[in-house]
C-alpha cells in the first residue's frame, strides 16, 4: 500500500487551474524529484501532500500514525533562539506529551504509549545526534547564521521527528557545492520516502529514482532519473504533437462541411454535426504546453578588449584575509565562475575585479566602455508593491532594447506574464516568477559585463535552459556566482575557485573541469611528498611505521619513467586542444578533428592512469 496517495485533486487560484484531477502516489523508500514551470502549484502540492494545505476537490489518503517533515523554500526560524532551541521546536508535539506526563495529567498509560512510539523518552539524546550529523554548533544563534546554514538548521529541525516521508522544497538554494554535495549524501543514507522540488539537475540525476512533472494540472511520471526523463519527454511531447495535429484537422474539415449548409441540415448528417461539437468541446478542454520565456539581452556599446587585469591582489579585513595575491586577466567575451563556500569572500573578490573595491597591496587595472549590470543574489531591487510593469519600466509603457521598442506588457509577455498580471503587485509572485521578473529588469538594459548572483535560485528547468543559451551566445562578459553545476558547466569558460586561507586560483572550464584538474595537482603534490621525507627525517623523530618493501628493478625503471611521460602527455593534449580551439578544422577536415577530439579524450583517461601510477609507486 502506497504511504500517500491523491486521487482526482483539484486546486484553483482564480481562474488559473494549478491541479486538474490530478493523481500520484508514494510508495515505500521512493525519492521522487517533483519538477515544473515557476507558478506551476508545486510548492502548494508539496503541502496538500503533507497535510499542510487542502485541496478544492479530490481525495488525500495517508497511512496511519505516517509521520512526515515539511522543508520549505525559506524556513523560519526564531531569529533569537539558539540552533538547539530551533532543532528541539520540531520535537515541540512529542515535549509536550512528556510534560503533561511528567506532570501526571490525563490518561498516564496512554500517554505512555504515544511518548514510546515516538521515543520520546530520548528526545534530548535524539536532537543532539542530529545536530552532530549535520555539524551544528547547538550554541551559535539564529541570527548569526548564514543562508546555507539556516537551511542545514531547518533539515535538522525535520530529520529530528525522524519522518517517514521528507518532503523538500527547492532545498539546494543558498548552499555551497559542499553542503549540496552533502546533503546528496544524506538523502542518498536517508531511509524513508522523499519528495523534492528542485531545479538542480545534477541534483535530480544523483537523488531521484522518479521524476514526477506537474504539467498543465496534470501530474505525469517518468520513472529512474532527471536524464532518463528527458529522453521520455521528448517522445511523449512528440506525440502529443501528431496527436494534437491529427485532431485539428479533423476539426477544421468539419467545420468546412458544416458551413455548406442544407446538406449539413439533413437528418442522416445528424450524426456527424454531434461529433463536431464533440470535438469542439475537446479542442476547448484541451491545454496546449506552456510556451516558453523569450530571452534577447542587449550587450549595448563593446567594451575594449580587456575588462580587467589583477596583479598580486590582497584584501584583509582586520585579521582575515579574504584574497592573498591573487593575479587574472579578464577579456572581453569571457564567461567566468566563481565557486567558494558561504562567506569566502566571492563578492569581495567580484568588487576587486570591478574596481569597487581598492586592494591592500597589488595592482587591478580596468579596461574601456565597461557598462555593468547586477543580478543580485539578495533580491535587495525588489519593491513588493511595485505592479510588474512599474517595476519593468517606471514611468513609461515602452521599453528599448536595442534598436527594437516594445511596449512593456509585450515584453513581460515575453517572460510569461499575461496582460491581465501587468498590474498586480510584485509581492502575488512566486520565488521562482520574481527571478523571471529581475531577468525581465536586467535584460532591458544594455550592458556588456553582467555579474549574476546565484541567478540559478527558484528558476524552472526550461528557463534555466533557455538562460543558458542567451549567455553562451552574449558577446559581452558574464561572472557568474552559481551553485548549480550544470548550469556552470554549460556556461563558464573558466572559473576561479577558492582554495582556502584567501587563496583563490583560475582554472579552464567548468566545474568538472575544476574538479578534474584540482584531483591532478593534488595527486602530483601527493606524489613528489616522498622525495621531501627523507630530509625533514633527519632533524625530526617521527612515530615508527610500517617498513617499506623496497622498489624492483623494473618499478623503479617505471618510476623514473613517469614524469617525463606525464609531461608528453600534457604536451600532447596541449598541442591537440590548439589544433581545435577555433573550429576551423571541424570544416576543413572533419576526419581529422574527430580523431584529434578521440585521442584527446583518451589522453585524459592514460594522464588520471599515470598520476595514480606514480602515487602508488612513490608511497611503495
Amino acid at each position: 500500500m502506497a504511504l500517500i496517495t491523491l486521487s482526482a485533486a483539484q486546486l484553483a487560484f482564480g481562474h488559473v487551474a494549478l491541479l486538474d484531477h490530478a493523481d500520484f502516489a508514494l510508495e515505500a523508500g521512493e525519492r521522487v524529484g517533483l519538477i515544473g514551470r515557476n507558478g506551476a502549484g508545486k510548492s502548494s502540492l508539496l503541502k496538500i501532500l503533507g497535510g499542510l494545505e487542502k485541496p478544492d476537490d479530490g481525495i488525500l489518503q495517508r497511512q496511519q500514525q505516517l509521520q512526515s517533515a515539511y522543508v520549505a523554500q525559506e524556513p523560519q526560524l526564531h531569529s533569537h533562539a539558539t540552533v538547539f532551541e530551533a532543532v528541539r521546536d520540531g520535537l515541540a508535539d512529542v515535549i509536550a506529551l512528556v510534560d503533561q506526563y511528567t506532570s501526571g495529567e490525563g490518561d498516564l498509560d496512554a500517554l505512555q504509549g504515544r511518548i514510546e512510539a515516538r521515543d520520546g523518552w530520548h528526545w534530548q539524546q535524539r536532537v543532539e545526534e542530529t545536530l552532530q550529523r549535520l555539524h551544528l554548533d547547538p550554541e551559535a544563534r539564529i541570527d548569526t547564521l548564514s543562508g546555507g546554514n539556516r537551511k542545514r538548521v531547518a533539515l535538522a529541525q525535520a530529520l529530528v521527528r525522524q519522518p517517514d516521508v521528507l518532503l523538500l522544497d527547492e532545498p539546494t538554494n543558498h548552499l555551497d557545492l559542499d553542503s549540496i554535495d552533502w546533503l546528496e549524501s544524506l538523502l542518498l543514507a536517508f531511509r524513508g520516502s522523499l519528495v523534492v522540488i528542485t531545479h538542480d539537475r545534477h541534483f535530480l540525476d544523483r537523488v531521484s529514482t522518479r521524476i514526477v512533472e506537474l504539467d498543465r494540472g496534470r501530474l505525469r511520471s517518468y520513472p529512474g532519473n532527471f536524464t532518463a526523463y528527458q529522453t521520455l519527454k521528448e517522445e511523449q511531447l512528440a506525440q502529443e504533437s501528431v496527436v494534437s495535429a491529427k485532431a485539428d484537422k479533423l476539426l477544421a474539415q468539419e467545420e468546412v462541411w458544416v458551413r455548406k449548409g442544407v446538406e449539413a441540415r439533413r437528418t442522416r448528417a445528424q450524426g456527424r454535426i454531434v461529433r463536431l461539437q464533440r470535438l469542439r468541446a475537446e479542442r476547448a478542454a484541451r491545454r496546449d504546453a506552456v510556451g516558453r520565456v523569450k530571452l534577447d539581452l542587449d550587450a549595448g556599446a563593446r567594451s575594449g578588449k580587456l575588462v580587467a587585469e589583477l596583479t598580486d591582489v590582497r584584501k584583509a579585513f582586520g585579521d582575515k584575509i579574504v584574497v592573498d595575491a591573487f593575479t587574472s586577466t579578464i577579456l572581453r567575451g569571457d564567461k567566468v565562475g566563481l565557486i567558494g563556500p558561504n562567506g569566502a569572500g566571492k563578492t569581495t573578490l567580484l568588487k576587486l575585479i570591478l574596481g569597487e573595491l581598492p586592494p591592500d597591496s597589488g595592482s587591478v587595472r580596468l579596461g574601456t566602455n565597461l557598462n555593468v549590470a547586477y543580478f543580485d543574489q539578495m533580491r535587495a531591487a525588489i519593491d513588493l508593491d511595485a505592479t510588474l510593469e512599474d517595476f519593468i519600466s517606471p514611468g513609461s509603457e515602452w521599453i528599448e532594447i536595442g534598436n527594437q521598442r516594445k511596449h512593456v506588457k509585450s515584453y513581460l509577455g515575453d517572460f510569461l506574464f499575461s496582460p491581465a498580471r501587468a498590474s498586480s503587485p510584485v509581492r502575488s509572485l512566486s520565488g521562482g516568477e520574481r527571478n523571471r521578473l529581475l531577468l525581465a529588469r536586467l535584460f532591458a538594459r544594455p550592458a556588456n559585463v553582467l555579474v549574476l548572483d546565484e541567478p540559478t535560485n527558484d528558476l524552472d528547468i526550461d528557463t534555466l535552459e533557455l538562460l543558458e543559451e542567451l549567455l553562451q551566445d552574449y558577446p559581452g562578459t558574464v561572472f557568474l556566482v552559481s551553485h548549480d553545476r550544470a548550469f556552470l558547466d554549460n556556461v563558464v569558460t573558466s572559473t576561479i575557485a577558492f582554495e582556502g586561507e584567501g587563496r583563490w586560483r583560475e582554472y579552464e572550464g567548468g566545474v568538472t573541469d575544476w574538479l578534474t584538474q584540482s584531483q591532478r595537482s593534488r595527486a602530483a603534490l601527493a606524489a613528489t611528498a616522498p622525495a621531501a621525507a627523507p630530509k625533514a627525517a633527519d632533524t625530526k623523530t617521527e612515530p615508527a611505521r610500517p617498513a617499506k618493501r623496497k622498489l624492483s628493478y623494473k618499478e623503479q625503471r617505471e618510476l623514473d619513467a613517469l614524469p617525463a611521460r606525464i609531461e608528453a602527455l600534457e604536451a600532447e593534449q596541449k598541442a591537440i586542444e590548439g589544433q581545435l580551439q577555433d573550429g576551423t578544422l571541424y570544416a576543413s577536415d572533419p576526419g581529422r578533428a574527430a580523431t584529434l577530439a578521440q585521442r584527446g579524450a583518451a589522453i585524459d583517461d592514460e594522464l588520471t592512469a599515470a598520476l595514480q601510477r606514480w602515487e602508488d609507486l612513490g608511497n611503495v
